[in-house]
């Protein structure tokens, strides 16, 4: 390995320590409770070197909030996934799509923290090209959505975007509850959010009639535009 190779590999192992330290502190302390003097502290650097890596502790915050929501993206976008998944009829397709948020606040709770419960955090739209992935990502649960209405699975008088956006709200609301540990040690929190994934679905197919309108809240991650 030469020296230039070197000193690529080394950068990057400090910026993933960077991140991996700034994620495990937003967490436990929160986002505004947290400097970059703290981050530099956990891995024995000075702030000055921080700095050499990420501009602001809202950069730290992106990079981390960028990673999240590619771990969240939708699964039939990925190559180990997207055939099992269109194998299946597109009213289980979508209820896999939306497990899949659900199963994502189990596997990186830290992440799902960041992107969905701390409410200091900065909002992504500050970063709009960024994370224009996101918006891809909302096309194609919305056009899975519409996918169940051509094929009649979903009532025609269903809009797409709006249901997009309620099973989002109900599964991140189930997946917030279960991380912050306010449900019962009796209760089968995977049954309950299976119920809960189940029940919105067949409100949908029962034809309810949806209040809300499309926001363009790009389902779940621009949700925060409201806060």
């Amino acid at each position: 390995m030469g020296i230039k190779e070197r000193q690529e590999r080394d950068r990057e192992a400090v910026g993933r320590a960077i991140l991996d330290a700034a994620r495990e502190l937003f967490v436990s302390e929160g986002y505004q409770n947290v400097s970059i003097r703290k981050i530099a502290e956990r891995i024995e650097y000075s702030p000055a070197a921080i700095y050499g890596y990420f501009p602001s502790k809202d950069d730290i915050f992106f990079a981390l909030a960028e990673e999240g929501f590619r771990l969240l993206s939708d699964p039939t976008t990925a190559p180990s996934q997207s055939e099992r998944l269109q194998s299946l009829p597109p009213l289980d397709r979508l209820r896999e799509i939306f497990w899949h948020v659900y199963e994502f606040s189990r596997q990186h709770p830290q992440y799902f923290a960041l992107m969905f419960v701390d409410r200091y955090v900065p909002r992504i739209s500050r970063e709009y090209e960024r994370f224009a992935f996101i918006r891809d990502v909302k096309s194609h649960i919305v056009a899975q959505i519409q996918a169940c209405i051509d094929t009649k699975a979903l009532p025609v008088t269903v809009d797409a975007a709006v249901a997009c956006r309620m099973l989002m709200m109900g599964v991140l609301g189930i997946s917030a509850m279960r991380l912050s540990e306010r449900l019962g040690p009796s209760d089968q929190v995977d049954v309950l959010a299976r119920d809960v994934l189940n029940a919105m679905l067949a409100g949908l197919q029962s034809g309810v009639s949806l209040q809300s309108k499309d926001l363009d809240s790009l389902c779940a991650p621009e949700a925060e535009e409201s806060r």
